[in-house]
């Protein structure tokens, strides 16, 4: 296997429903070719500080970005950065605010809607702004991106889950079936992200409440799935919670570079072994 990554973050897929769901997925745990975990949020379980916790493995406290109203480029080092200085490519289709996060703030709607910079932290971008922007195009819009541009880390960030949540509730049938829309799509690619050798991740920034919220401490609002593919990882159902700033570092991983200091050390239950790491040094592709 490449050290290559794909890393889908579905946002606002609590984990309960997820489980539920996601039929083509869950025939991969069950037939041992998948992981899954249940990963708690960091707080508050709002997206766009989980946006900053799941590329940078730092918390709220440490990096400031503690409400969705923080518009500003992030003052830590990224899964983006670190690939940049790796000599890895990267690439994402994501909500702008990632692109606030980590190339520019405030996202200009003309110029930023397509980024190609080698010299950026996200090198290879495409940012949608509309909410409802179907997730159907984000995931084709990140297999074109894949196809064209080869990168090392592609981050994926469909929006539609969220949105039905907020619109309808977690219990609604209309929250319910957008996450089987998700899964039929990802049963679409996954195939094919399988046969090319990737580390594959599936997981949300955050849960949903029944009400159609979130942003507090509630189980549903903070328990989100993740699912790992991979043979660096053992298949199966993990009992353990898993905290939500070990994304990251299992992200750097399984990339082979070396993750930042601020980032915490944790043995996720089912990898292999320690990818064996040289300080600061430029992998070969």
């Amino acid at each position: 296997m490449s050290n290559k990554v794909i890393a889908i973050v579905v946002d606002g897929m609590r984990y309960d429903k997820a489980c539920e769901t996601l039929g083509f997925i869950q025939h991969l745990v069950e037939t041992n070719q998948a992981a899954l975990y249940k990963v708690k949020s960091e707080l508050p379980s709002l997206s766009r500080p989980l946006y900053e916790v799941l590329l940078t493995g730092t918390p709220a406290s440490v990096n400031g970005i503690t409400s969705n109203q923080a518009v500003r480029l992030s003052t830590e080092k990224s899964l983006f950065h670190l690939t940049k200085e790796n000599g890895l490519r990267n690439g994402t289709v994501s909500y702008y605010w990632v692109s606030e996060l980590y190339n520019r703030a405030p996202f200009h709607f003309i110029e930023d809607r397509e980024q190609e910079d080698t010299s950026n932290p996200i090198q290879y971008g495409k940012f949608y702004w509309d909410d409802d922007y179907p997730d159907s195009h984000v995931l084709m819009d990140a297999e074109a991106l894949r196809r064209k541009y080869d990168p090392h880390f592609l981050y994926i960030h469909p929006l539609g889950v969220d949105v039905k949540g907020e619109i309808f509730g977690s219990e609604s049938k209309e929250y319910r079936e957008q996450i089987l829309k998700m899964g039929s799509l990802l049963a679409q690619l996954l195939p094919i992200w399988i046969k090319e050798g990737y580390h594959i991740l599936i997981t949300s920034d955050h849960g949903m409440s029944e009400y159609g919220n979130h942003g507090g401490i509630t189980d549903g609002e903070r328990d989100v799935p993740l699912f790992i593919i991979s043979s660096k990882v053992e298949p199966g159902v993990y009992s353990e919670v898993v905290p939500q700033l070990a994304f990251a570092p299992l992200v750097c991983e399984l990339l082979n570079i070396e993750p930042p200091d601020k980032m915490i050390s944790y043995q996720f239950p089912g990898l292999k072994g320690k990818v064996t790491l040289k300080k600061r040094h430029t992998i070969q592709h």
